[in-house]
């Protein structure tokens, strides 16, 4: 673990030389490296009541606690991407994509929640979204779960329920009957600290339960078997045939030890926020963090449970975990520094999360560029977190599958094209320490519904007018900055696009 915090604080005290000597020159892409951007379906198909679509969680919030969003805002409209996926298409060819990541709307698809009926309009839908980007030679990158679970249900427990790993299960088989024959990459489940943390054991993200310590623990648990269960259905019905390729996506900020005597508080964050899901499948042991499990289990104790608050995996269940990703996708966005008060009481009366990964985090003022708060521009803990990952768990094969930055709005969007840089630099500093990174999909191809936030924070290359009935899409310059990387395969710190040209079709796409 020393060597880990040296390492990282070699990067952190260098972040100048970095930025000097990387950002200042021409940089190449390896061969085979792929690049794309992604949305979710929530966030930007709008039509949420079509064509036999049924309720999601994120509906039944968003009407029934319609300023549980910052702008009281909801997904019914969106994007309007179930009607305009042909220009969603356009723009992936304007930027010249070797992959277009997107969800697939469980309600769409089965508005039951189970596979008694499938609808035919939802089907059709994504056949014709998936048939548009291969005409296109634009690699679909299909995402099962983000976020956005039948109402109903959610009403029988949702990921709190241990039958939701068949149902699950069941509908991810739906998918590789109806898709897989065209799909080559599949993620089963979209940053699953978000689900349980944000939505179970709090009430920042739907189903906004706010049951903290216990509902968030269980949703833990089933979410990871959950992944599972679609991993070997794939691995062992559909792999030989479809010949693609299945894994989870975790979302994983960077947590830097304030001092090298926070190195441990630094570890129980880490474990907390996303190695108690990547530990189980990664790790050459499984199961959970050993550490996390013995500090919620004596928590636990302190506290009068009769049982840690975690529950336990047994040991067919590691096994059956284990192993279950061919990549490690990581969603990535910023970092943090983290020390543990020593002052703070060692037991509290009621469970929470907070209390018993008992770190304080926070991030520096000059790490902020632009007017939003939501992403700080800290490229070199991007490079840190894939050192650490490689070390970790052996160096798996990653993919890049969520790195964005938020904006308020406007179209010269100057602090993005900054961070993307700097980031995409980073990446290639990992890549040169011999980190396995194939491929990085920006956060995201236009404006949407930023789920809590609303419509007040923008992370698009395209700016979407609201305002709009059509819902008109304008390419940033960030979009012009994005498609020359992907045309040369190379960043070039001295380009500046001529953005009273129009964003054009390459003729080979």
């Amino acid at each position: 673990m020393l060597l880990i915090f040296v390492v990282a604080s070699i990067f952190r005290l260098n972040v100048l030389f970095v930025a000097c000597n990387s950002i200042s020159r021409v940089r190449k892409f390896p061969d085979g490296f792929m690049i794309g951007t992604a949305t979710a379906s929530y966030q930007i198909e709008g039509a949420w009541d079509v064509d036999g679509k049924s309720e999601n969680i994120w509906d039944h919030l968003t009407h029934t606690d319609p300023c549980k969003v910052l702008d009281c805002s909801n997904g019914d409209v969106a994007d309007n991407s179930y009607y305009l996926y042909k220009r969603d298409v356009e723009m992936m060819r304007e930027l010249g994509l070797d992959t277009y990541r997107f969800s697939i709307s469980w309600t769409r698809i089965l508005p039951t929640g189970f596979p008694d009926y499938i609808n035919k309009a939802g089907v059709a839908y994504y056949n014709n979204l998936i048939d548009e980007m291969l005409k296109y030679n634009i690699q679909p990158l299909v995402t099962l779960y983000h976020w956005d679970l039948p109402q109903k249900i959610q009403e029988m427990g949702g990921w709190t329920n241990s039958e939701i790993v068949n149902w699950f299960g069941d509908y991810a088989r739906v998918i590789f009957k109806l898709f897989g024959d065209r799909v080559k990459y599949f993620i089963t489940i979209n940053e699953p600290h978000q689900i349980c943390e944000f939505g179970y054991g709090k009430d920042i993200f739907a189903p906004a339960l706010n049951i903290q310590g216990i509902a968030d623990y269980l949703c833990m648990k089933n979410v990871l078997l959950g992944h599972a269960r679609a991993y070997h259905i794939y691995d062992q019905e559909f792999r030989v045939k479809q010949n693609g390729k299945i894994f989870i996506t975790i979302n994983a900020e960077w947590h830097q030890p304030k001092t090298v005597n926070d190195e441990e508080a630094a570890r129980d964050a880490r474990q907390f926020y996303w190695e108690v899901y990547a530990h189980p499948i990664f790790s050459k042991s499984g199961n959970f963090p050993p550490e996390m499990i013995k500090r919620i289990a004596d928590k636990s104790a302190a506290q009068g449970f009769l049982r840690s608050r975690l529950p336990e995996l047994s040991s067919e269940e590691v096994k059956f975990v284990q192993g279950t990703s061919d990549f490690f996708g990581l969603n990535h966005y910023s970092t943090y520094i983290v020390y543990r008060n020593e002052s703070a009481p060692e037991v509290h009366p009621v469970p929470s999360y907070d209390d018993d990964v008992e770190t304080t985090q926070y991030q520096l003022p000059q790490w902020k560029i632009g007017s939003s708060n939501s992403t700080k521009y800290v490229p070199w803990g991007f490079r840190s977190l894939f050192n650490y990952i490689s070390h970790q768990y052996g160096n798996p094969p990653i993919l890049v599958t969520e790195n964005g930055f938020a904006t308020n709005g406007g179209i010269d969007d100057k602090d993005r094209v900054t961070y993307y840089r700097g980031y995409l630099n980073a990446l290639l500093d990992a890549i040169d320490d011999g980190v396995d990174i194939r491929g990085y999909t920006a956060w995201s191809l236009m404006d949407n519904f930023e789920w809590s936030q609303g419509y007040t924070e923008c992370f698009g290359l395209y700016e979407v007018d609201y305002n709009d009935p059509n819902r008109t899409r304008t390419p940033r310059k960030s979009a012009y900055v994005l498609k020359e990387i992907i045309r040369t395969r190379s960043i070039d710190p001295n380009y500046e696009p001529d953005m009273n040209q129009p964003l054009t079709i390459d003729d080979n796409n």
